[in-house]
C-alpha cells in the first residue's frame, strides 16, 4: 500500500475507484493567426457568453455557497472589461486560445496581489479562462466528467462550477492536489458531508480505476488499501451513521446546554433542516441575495426571501448575518474605490459608510418578515471593528422593529473590548475563521499558511475565551459560527471556555453532538484549561485531545 497525505475535511472515511476530472486544456503552439480577425473575435465573444450562460444555469440549479460564488464566477465571464480586452488582442490579429490566456493572466496577477478574497476569485477566473479555452479548442471543458459509477474524484483543484455538476449519488469523497482547509472545495465539501483530503499533492499521479481509501479524520488517501483499511472505512462510516441516530438538543453528559446550530445561505437551505437534528441556524449568510444581482435586492424580495426561511424554521433560532460584501466582494451596483488591500477596506458593516441604505433596507426586509410570519430573528453585523459601530448597528437594527441585535467577533480588538461590545448588543458570534486570519496576520485562502491559521492556535484560543468571559458576566449568549465549531475536540474546548452555541455545517453536528454528550461541563473545563495552557498549536491540540475520552477518539477518529 501507498499512503498520501494532506489536510482531511470532515471525519468520514471511504472506498472507491478514482475518477481524474479532466485537465486544463493546452494551447498548441503551432495555432495559427485567424484569417479573418473581426469573425475570429466574435466567435471569441460567443464563447464567452456562452461560458456565462452555463454558469449562470448552474448557479441557478444552486443553492447556498454555490450559488453565491457560481453567480460570482458566471459574471467575471460576462465582464465587458475581460471580454473587452481579449476580443481587442483578437482584432489585432492574436490567437483567441492566446488571447484568453494573456487577458486573464493579467486579471488573475492583480486578483493575487490583492490578496483576501479577491485572491481567492483568481481560481475561479482561471476556471473561466479554462471554459473558454477548451470551447475555442473543441474540448471537453475542465472538470469532472459524468460518473458512471461511484467514485473518489480527484483534481488538482476543483472550481465552483466543477463542484455545482457533481453527481452526489455517484461521489464518494474529494482528493485534491491543491487548496487549504478554507478553499471553496474545502467548504462545499464539508456542506455536504463529503469525506475530503486537500493539498494532497502525491495525489498528481493517481490515475482512473486506481482503488483508493480516503479518511477524512486523518487526513491520508490510501492506494490499493488491504482489507484492514477497507474495513476500518467501513466501520467507520457505521459508526458516523449510528451517531446521527441521536437527534437530543445539544448538551454536555451532565446536561449543561451548548446549542448546536447550522450555517446556511439560502431559504431553500433553511428548508432543508426541516428533518435534521439541528436546534436553529446560526449563520444565515444573507450575501447570497446581493453578489449576483446588478441591483440591489429590493425590499419586497429581501422580505420574501427571509419569510421563507423563518417559517421553515418555525420555533427554531435563526440568525441573519447583514450584508457581508464590498471591495473584496464586489458589489455591480456598488461604486467603490480601488483599494490596495481590500480584507481591511470597506467591507461588510463598513459598507454603512458609503452606502447605508443597503443596510436599513436589509433591516427593514428582515423586520417586515418576522411580522408576517410571526418569527423571532436574531440579527448580526459582520466585521464591526469598535463599541461605537456596534452601538450604531443596534441602535438601528432595534429601530427597525428588530428584537435580537449582535455583532460578530471577527477583529481582535472586538474580543479584547467584547465587555464594552456586550453593554450595548444581546449576544454575540465568533467568526474564527477570519478572527484567526486577522490575529495571526495570516491570508485563511493561502494553503501555505495553514499552520499559521490553525483553529489550536494560542493567541486565538485567549480571544476566544476573552470574548466568553465577557458574556458570562453580561449573562449574554457568545456563539461560534467559524470553522473551529465543527471540531468535535475543539467544540469541548469552547463549550468549556462558556461558549453558549456552536454553528456549523449539518453534515458536522452528529460528531459533534456525540462528543459533548460523553463529556461533562468539568471535563470540557479541564480541557480548554489544558489547551489554553500550551505554547504552540500543536501542543494545545495534543493537551486536549489527550483528556478526550477514549470512546469518543476511536468513534471519531482523533
Amino acid at each position: 500500500m501507498r499512503v498520501l497525505t494532506g489536510v482531511g475535511v470532515g471525519r468520514g472515511a471511504v472506498v472507491g475507484p478514482v475518477a481524474r476530472a479532466y485537465p486544463v486544456p493546452v494551447v498548441p503552439a503551432d495555432l495559427p493567426v485567424p484569417a479573418d480577425p473581426e469573425a475570429a473575435a466574435v466567435e471569441l465573444s460567443a464563447a464567452f457568453a456562452a461560458v456565462a450562460a452555463t454558469l449562470h444555469a448552474r448557479a441557478d440549479a444552486a443553492t447556498g455557497t454555490l450559488h453565491e460564488v457560481l453567480s460570482a464566477t458566471a459574471l467575471m465571464a460576462a465582464d465587458p472589461s475581460l471580454v473587452g480586452a481579449a476580443t481587442a488582442k483578437v482584432r489585432a490579429g492574436a490567437v483567441p486560445a492566446r488571447a484568453v490566456g494573456e487577458v486573464a493572466g493579467q486579471f488573475i496577477d492583480l486578483f493575487t496581489a490583492a490578496g483576501g478574497y479577491m485572491a481567492e476569485r483568481a481560481t475561479d477566473l482561471a476556471s473561466v479562462r479554462d471554459r473558454v479555452v477548451a470551447r475555442l479548442l473543441g474540448l471537453p471543458e475542465p472538470g469532472v466528467p459524468a460518473l458512471g459509477r461511484p467514485s473518489v474524484v480527484v483534481a488538482e483543484d476543483l472550481s465552483p462550477a466543477d463542484t455545482a455538476v457533481l453527481d452526489l449519488d455517484k461521489v464518494l469523497g474529494i482528493v485534491i492536489e491543491r487548496g487549504g482547509r478554507t478553499s471553496h472545495t474545502a467548504i462545499i465539501a464539508g456542506q455536504l458531508g463529503l469525506p475530503c483530503v486537500v493539498r494532497a499533492t502525491d495525489a498528481a499521479g493517481l490515475e482512473d480505476g486506481d482503488v483508493v481509501a480516503v479518511d477524512a479524520a486523518r487526513g491520508t488517501v490510501t492506494v490499493d488499501p488491504d482489507e484492514a483499511v477497507v474495513a476500518a472505512a467501513q466501520t467507520r462510516r457505521a459508526a458516523l451513521a449510528a451517531l446521527a441516530a441521536d437527534t437530543g438538543d445539544g448538551a454536555t453528559a451532565d446536561g449543561h446546554p451548548v446549542q448546536l446550530l447550522a450555517n446556511i445561505g439560502t431559504a431553500q437551505d433553511a428548508a432543508r433542516l426541516e428533518d435534521v437534528a439541528v436546534q436553529g441556524v446560526g449563520l444565515f449568510r444573507t450575501e447570497v441575495l446581493f453578489l449576483g444581482a446588478q441591483t440591489a435586492p429590493a425590499l419586497e424580495d429581501q422580505t420574501t426571501t427571509y419569510a421563507h426561511a423563518l417559517s421553515a424554521l418555525g420555533e427554531r433560532k435563526i440568525v441573519f448575518r447583514t450584508l457581508d460584501a464590498g471591495a473584496d466582494k464586489p458589489l455591480a451596483f456598488v461604486n467603490q474605490l480601488d483599494e490596495e488591500n481590500p480584507a481591511l477596506g470597506i467591507r461588510a458593516y463598513r459598507l454603512v459608510r458609503t452606502a447605508p441604505e443597503l443596510l436599513h433596507t436589509q433591516l427593514a426586509a428582515i423586520a417586515a418578515a418576522a411580522e408576517q410570519t410571526g418569527g423571532r430573528p436574531w440579527v448580526m453585523a459582520p466585521m464591526v471593528a469598535t463599541v461605537e459601530e456596534a452601538a450604531e448597528f443596534a441602535a438601528s437594527a432595534r429601530a427597525a422593529g428588530i428584537g435580537t441585535v449582535g455583532v460578530m467577533v471577527e477583529i481582535p480588538a472586538v474580543a479584547l473590548r467584547a465587555a464594552d461590545v456586550l453593554a450595548h448588543v444581546d449576544f454575540v458570534s465568533i467568526g474564527t475563521n477570519d478572527l484567526a486570519q486577522y490575529t495571526m496576520a495570516a491570508d485563511r485562502l493561502r494553503g501555505e499558511l495553514a499552520d499559521l491559521l490553525d483553529i489550536w492556535q494560542p493567541a486565538v484560543l485567549d480571544l476566544v475565551a476573552g470574548t466568553a468571559a465577557a458574556g458570562l458576566a453580561a449573562g449574554k449568549p457568545v456563539g461560534v459560527c467559524g470553522e473551529s465549531a465543527a471540531d468535535p475536540v475543539m467544540a469541548l474546548a469552547l463549550a468549556g471556555m462558556g461558549i453558549t452555541s456552536l454553528s456549523m455545517a449539518p453534515a458536522a453536528l452528529a460528531g459533534v453532538r456525540y462528543s459533548l454528550r460523553s463529556h461533562s461541563l468539568e471535563a470540557c473545563r479541564a480541557i480548554a484549561a489544558a489547551a489554553r495552557a500550551a505554547r504552540t498549536a500543536p501542543e494545545a491540540r495534543a493537551a486536549a485531545l489527550a483528556l478526550v475520552a477514549p470512546e469518543v477518539r476511536e468513534a471519531l477518529a482523533l
